[in-house]
């Protein structure tokens, strides 16, 4: 194997693990509550991944701190929001939802950049859309407090992504992202003793959920996607990344007992061809949907 096809194999790894940490944050809000979670599990990928890379933590400078705290901040919001929203949504539908960043992203560039998306971009929009209706509206055609929840939490990442894109050229990244989980985990502890009673795990699914979340899921897939990037390219990490809703699916299956609805299954897979659709812009068999529409955004 190249190094690009082995980093490939690696990305859907961490992949993986994200699909499973949806799972693990249900195990986990069991019997903690929310911001207690995040603490611990930012906190323990943050000594981890610090201790690992310890030489270039001290390189830290002030302008590397602020954008460090900017998107822990925004991590903070994003694991929050999953637990909260998985209190009353499936693993299956939070995965699900929380992919629509590979959607919004290009949105909020296009935006930026004050101009229209691509086609590709907007057929995208329209199944993912498609597909959140069909996964979550119900028999009265509302909407679950769980769905809401995870759909802010894309948005949030999604803005996250766009400012990741600017920081890191900018500063040293494998410190900068370790910092991120520092202060989303301090941040996430002060909340927890306004609001929360801070406790450690109290029983084996929570230690395990915690674990899981802060060596797996936080840790390892935070360093293993920073020498990943290095070695493939954008087009292929967000081909794999796409996975990530299917994992959830699966693993929500196996160690959760979701059922696998008709529901799921139609709305899933409309949200997954979009985010294919809107992955694969670079791919020449799709050139005349990727055509950029010239117009201009008005002020």
């Amino acid at each position: 194997m190249n190094k690009q096809a082995k980093a490939n194999l690696l990305m859907f790894v961490v992949t993986m693990f994200w699909g499973l940490s949806y799972t693990f944050m249900v195990m986990g809000a069991e019997t903690m509550s929310t911001f207690n979670i995040v603490a611990q599990r930012c906190l323990l990928a943050f000594f981890v991944a610090g201790a690992i890379f310890y030489s270039r933590m001290k390189k830290a400078n002030r302008k590397m701190l602020t954008y460090s705290f900017i998107q822990g901040m925004f991590l903070l919001q994003l694991f929050a929001f999953s637990i909260i929203g998985l209190e009353t949504t499936t693993a299956a539908n939070a995965g699900f939802i929380l992919s629509l960043t590979v959607v919004i992203v290009p949105i909020i560039s296009s935006f930026l950049e004050k101009q229209l998306p691509s086609r590709a971009v907007s057929f995208a929009l329209i199944c993912t859309m498609i597909g959140i209706i069909v996964l979550t509206a119900q028999e009265s055609f509302t909407f679950r407090p769980g769905d809401v929840y995870m759909a802010l939490g894309a948005v949030g990442y999604s803005i996250y992504l766009v400012l990741n894109g600017r920081f890191t050229k900018k500063v040293e990244t494998i410190a900068y992202g370790v910092y991120q989980l520092g202060f989303a985990g301090a941040v996430a502890f002060i909340l927890c003793l306004i609001f929360e009673t801070p406790q450690l795990p109290q029983t084996t699914s929570s230690w395990i959920a915690i674990l899981g979340l802060g060596l797996i899921c936080s840790a390892f897939c935070f360093i293993a996607q920073a020498v990943v990037q290095q070695h493939t390219s954008p087009t292929h990490t967000g081909l794999i990344f796409s996975a990530e809703p299917l994992f959830a699916a699966l693993f929500a299956m196996l160690f959760l007992g979701e059922g696998l609805t008709t529901q799921l299954l139609i709305g899933g897979s409309f949200i997954l061809f979009g985010n294919l659709i809107a992955q694969m812009e670079q791919f020449h068999v799709l050139r005349y949907f990727t055509k950029k529409t010239p117009t201009k955004l008005s002020h």
